[in-house]
């Protein structure tokens, strides 16, 4: 099979490409989830983060929004000994505000899947072979705009764009890759929370 070639050959970037990155989420813990690693990725490599993805679920209690938004200090200093995640005081720290602010877009839309999905783009390019693509784009900073002025933080246009990619709101495989399609069936099928 075909795949984006940054899929590479390590087995679990593969499982990661094949089964989900762009494939359309809409449960809102797995999209906070996504989100937070996106930002604790930056300036680090994809791999890094999905590698440690099992200790972060443990130490976030599996990004339950929730569960997250109540964490203190006590929790910060904790996480902070734990070589298994990211150990950036100022992205965990992010991590238990944004949860905050998550539940407070829960309240004002339902859902916060409700919310992320209105920021879909109507139109999207096909990447073909040998394209580069953006590294953020004109949805992407409209929703880092509104993240930010909601008060999260680490959610640049440039995080928002992956965040965007991975959990399915555009499908950025590549024209001859084997996910796309599935992913354009999963997308075609899917009703859009509101």
């Amino acid at each position: 099979m075909e795949r984006c070639g940054w899929a590479g050959a390590d087995a679990e970037n593969v499982r990661y490409h094949d089964e989900e990155w762009g494939r359309p989420v809409t449960d809102d813990n797995r999209l906070f989830e996504k989100i937070c690693l996106e930002g604790f990725q930056s300036g680090l490599s994809w791999l890094t983060i999905l590698k440690k993805r099992p200790a972060f679920r443990k130490q976030f209690k599996d990004f339950d929004i929730k569960k997250v938004a109540r964490m203190g200090e006590a929790d910060v200093e904790r996480m902070l000994q734990d070589a298994g995640i990211v150990r950036h005081r100022g992205k965990i720290v992010s991590t238990i505000n944004n949860a905050k602010r998550a539940l407070e877009i829960q309240k004002e839309h339902h859902s916060f899947a409700a919310y992320i999905w209105s920021f879909e783009p109507q139109k999207m390019m096909i990447p073909t072979l040998g394209m580069t693509l953006d590294s953020e784009t004109e949805a992407s900073r409209a929703l880092s705009k509104d993240l930010r002025k909601r008060g999260f933080s680490f959610v640049g246009p440039t995080t928002c764009y992956a965040f965007m990619q991975a959990m399915g709101l555009v499908n950025d495989h590549y024209s001859h890759c084997f996910a796309r399609e599935e992913c354009e069936h999963e997308r075609a099928a899917l009703k859009r929370p509101a």
